[in-house]
């Protein structure tokens, strides 16, 4: 039979399984929500809708959604080593302060700026064209294995061209930043789970139908509810505290 003591312990540990799933889901949804609200209609939304226009889109997809994810788990890394570095109390305000910082400058670009969009798309289509996108299509491999075909697929240049163009897009992103600041205050694989997954999905939506989305959605709206985000997330921070 079960004592009093058992009973009680058995109940800890369920509280305590379900307060970790609570802590999971929410780093889960604020990584994702971020994502969606900042990475559409950003330079590597685009990186990733022009070459799908002229290449296998699914080499394309990979390519780019390997990289945002791999930069995704090295900001979670990163996030997570702040506080061993620095007092936990200080990370939490320095990301605090960060969510403040950009959501109130998606605003102020949101009112001011027009033509983002526009002139983003531009931008990234200029540059492809000096780099020379002209990597073409990828052979097909014919006879071989289907291992032979996967690695085939990876070592394309389609793939490393997606890869690396997003990869390097990426960096020093607000998105990364505001990744490495939930990490450092959130769950870490929740937060890793959600900004893949919010990455996948924002890349799937460039490569199926980038141009078209970015020529119906109204940059200043995606702006101000991307900045809207931001600032929750730094209220919720503030409310929380370290």
């Amino acid at each position: 039979s079960n004592s009093p003591a058992r009973m009680a312990a058995n109940s800890m540990v369920t509280a305590n399984s379900l307060a970790v799933l609570g802590e999971f889901g929410l780093g889960t949804l604020k990584s994702f929500g971020m994502i969606l609200a900042s990475e559409i209609g950003d330079k590597t939304f685009f990186i990733a809708a022009i070459m799908a226009m002229r290449n296998p889109r699914f080499s394309v997809f990979l390519g780019a959604a390997g990289a945002l994810a791999a930069m995704t788990i090295l900001s979670v890394v990163l996030g997570v080593a702040a506080p061993a570095l620095i007092s936990k109390t200080y990370t939490h305000y320095a990301a605090t302060a960060l969510f403040f910082f950009f959501g109130l400058k998606s605003l102020y670009d949101a009112i001011l700026s027009k033509g983002a969009g526009g002139e983003e798309l531009e931008e990234v289509e200029k540059e492809l064209a000096e780099k020379g996108d002209s990597t073409g299509k990828i052979k097909s491999g014919g006879t071989g294995s289907s291992l032979g075909a996967i690695f085939g697929l990876l070592l394309s240049p389609v793939f490393i061209k997606a890869f690396t163009l997003t990869f390097v897009g990426e960096w020093g992103d607000r998105s990364q930043i505001a990744t490495i600041g939930l990490a450092a205050s959130e769950d870490p694989y929740g937060v890793a789970l959600g900004g893949v997954l919010g990455h996948a999905v924002c890349t799937m939506a460039a490569v199926l139908g980038g141009r078209h989305l970015a020529t119906h959605i109204n940059e200043h709206v995606v702006q101000i509810c991307g900045g809207v985000l931001f600032l929750l997330f730094g209220a919720h921070a503030v409310w929380t505290g370290p």
